[in-house]
C-alpha cells in the first residue's frame, strides 16, 4: 500500500538514499498490523499489505512536506528503525502493553551500527543526535492526543486498510492541513475545516477501536507466547527478532511443535469471550488505548467543538478489558 505520493510528489534524496539502506529495507517484511494480518479474523483478513517501511516512508515524506527540514524529516523516517518482527507483540512479550514503547529504545544504536545509514548521514551532513529521537520534533511527533505525522500516517494508512475511508477522502483531509500553534504555544498539525477535522477524529477513533479490540489484543499475546515458546526451545533467538516475518515463519515452520501452534494462530477465525478464566488458551489482556483529538485552527480541538465526538471519545476511553478471551 502507496500512500506516498499522496504525502509529496517528490521522495527528497535524502529520504531516497536512506531509504535504500539494509536496515530501511528489511522494515518491508515488517507489518503493521502486529501480526494480526496473519490470523484469519474477519477484521483481518481482507487487509492489504501495510509495512513498517510504507509507515515509516510516509511519516518521513509528512514531515518533509510540513517542514522543509532534512533533519526532522531524516527522524521521522528512522523513527521505527528498530522495530522487531510483529512490531509491538514484542511490546506485549515484555510485559508493555499499555506504552507500546519498550521496543522504541535502540533506535540510536540500530542507526550507529549501520555504516549504510551513517554514509548517508554524514554525505547530507546530519549527525547521528539530530536525527535519532523523533519526539523532540513536535511535527514528527508529540504527545497524546495531538496530531503528529506519526499519527496522521498510520491513521491514513488503517483507515484505507480497514475500508473507514478511500483516498479521495484522505487526499481532501491532508490538503486541508496546515501547521498552526496548539493551546500549549508548540507547533502541531491542524485542520481549517471543522467538517473534515470531525470526520478525522471519527476515523482515527474507528481505527483505535480496531487497535485494542478483543480480536487484536487476543491475537498479540497469543503470538507474544508463541515467539517465547520458540525462544524457549531455541527454535528462536532474541536476534531473529530483528530480522524479517518471513524469516522467523520459516524458522516457526521448521519445527514440529512450533508449526503447529503456528498453523494454529493461523486458523483463529472466531473470538471467544468469558467472564471467568476457561481451560486451555484463554488470556486477559489490557492494551494501549491509542487516540487523537485534532485541533481546528482557531477553534480548539474537536472535542471542545463536538460534544457528540467528546462524548464518544470518553466512552471508548473508559472502556474496560475485563473479559477472558480466547479464539478457535
Amino acid at each position: 500500500m502507496d500512500l506516498s505520493r499522496l504525502y509529496h510528489e517528490e521522495i527528497p534524496p535524502v529520504l531516497a538514499q536512506l531509504c535504500s539502506t539494509p536496515p530501511m529495507q528489511r522494515l518491508q517484511d515488517v507489518g503493521m498490523n502486529c501480526g494480526c494480518e496473519y490470523t484469519s479474523f474477519p477484521k483481518f483478513r481482507q487487509c492489504a499489505s501495510y509495512s513498517r517501511y510504507d509507515h515509516s516512508l510516509g511519516v518521513g515524506l509528512i514531515v518533509w512536506h510540513f517542514t522543509q527540514d532534512e533533519k526532522q524529516a531524516v527522524s521521522g523516517l528512522l523513527h521505527d528503525i528498530s522495530t522487531p518482527v510483529f512490531a509491538h507483540v514484542v511490546d506485549f512479550m515484555n510485559g508493555d502493553y499499555l506504552t507500546q514503547e519498550s521496543t522504541e529504545l535502540d533506535t540510536e544504536q540500530v542507526i550507529r551500527s549501520s555504516a549504510e545509514l551513517l554514509r548517508v548521514l554524514e554525505e547530507f551532513g546530519l549527525s547521528v543526535p539530530e536525527v535519532c529521537d523523533y519526539h523532540v520534533y513536535p511535527i514528527a511527533d508529540n504527545d497524546t492526543p495531538r496530531l503528529s505525522s506519526d499519527r496522521l500516517e498510520y491513521t491514513f494508512g488503517n483507515a484505507l486498510n480497514f475500508g473507514f475511508a478511500d483516498k479521495d477522502k484522505l487526499s481532501e483531509l491532508y490538503r486541508d492541513l496546515r501547521v498552526g500553534t496548539n493551546e500549549e504555544c508548540a507547533p502541531e498539525l491542524m485542520f481549517q475545516t471543522p467538517e473534515l477535522a470531525l470526520f478525522f477524529a471519527r476515523t482515527a477513533l474507528s481505527c483505535s477501536k480496531v487497535y485494542v479490540s478483543d480480536e487484536d489484543r487476543f491475537a498479540m499475546e497469543a503470538l507474544a507466547n508463541r515467539l517465547t515458546q520458540a525462544i524457549s526451545r531455541s527454535v528462536l533467538s532474541r536476534e531473529d527478532l530483528m530480522r524479517t516475518e518471513a524469516d522467523v515463519i520459516g524458522k516457526l515452520c521448521a519445527h514440529p511443535d512450533c508449526v503447529a501452534d503456528w498453523k494454529q494462530y493461523r486458523g483463529f477465525s472466531r473470538l471467544l469471550t468469558s467472564a471467568q478464566q476457561q481451560p486451555g488458551e484463554w488470556y486477559r489482556v489490557s492494551a494501549k488505548k491509542r487516540h487523537i483529538d485534532p485541533m481546528i485552527q482557531g477553534r480548539g480541538r474537536v472535542s471542545e467543538v463536538f460534544p457528540a465526538f467528546k462524548a464518544a471519545l470518553d466512552a471508548y476511553l473508559a472502556q474496560p478489558f475485563d473479559n477472558w478471551l480466547s479464539a478457535e
